[in-house]
């Protein structure tokens, strides 16, 4: 088990505009390979931008996301 601690609402508030999807699935608690599969399945809950195999995730929308927990 990894020691290390799930970013906080706060920490995330401070993240860049959008970040990677190893980031989003540690601050939502969930695993990377999860949230990867709800991106190719148009699912995810969170705003995801593509460049070609690249995904990038919009910050604001996890703010959102985590606000409205």
């Amino acid at each position: 088990m990894s020691t290390k601690t799930r970013p906080t609402l706060a920490d995330v508030r401070k993240w860049p505009a959008t970040v990677g999807v190893t980031e989003t699935a540690e601050a939502l608690g969930i695993s990377r390979a999860y949230l990867y599969d709800l991106v190719k399945r148009g699912q995810a809950p969170v705003r995801v931008l593509t460049f070609g195999t690249k995904h990038r995730v919009v910050t604001a929308s996890i703010v959102a996301l985590l606000e409205a927990a």
